[in-house]
């Protein structure tokens, strides 16, 4: 099994304050690949939908919860 090369902390789901996270808390909150995410982006056939900000990614963090049935 491989180890991530610069494994990243990433906060809690349920401390999570911020409105958007990005494609990288995102995926590690949905166990989910990266390139996953970037496909549901990219074909719109996802069960969420990116904001684009600045030209990247950001996943909604309420979308993540609702999807995980986290409240």
């Amino acid at each position: 099994m491989r180890e991530a090369k610069n494994p990243q902390q990433f906060t809690p789901l349920d401390h999570e304050s911020r409105p958007t996270v990005d494609t990288a808390a995102a995926a590690h909150y949905l166990h989910l690949a990266q390139q996953t995410l970037r496909i549901y982006a990219c074909k719109e056939s996802g069960p969420l939908r990116p904001r684009r900000i600045n030209g990247r990614l950001h996943w909604v963090t309420a979308d993540i919860r609702r999807l995980l049935g986290v409240a």
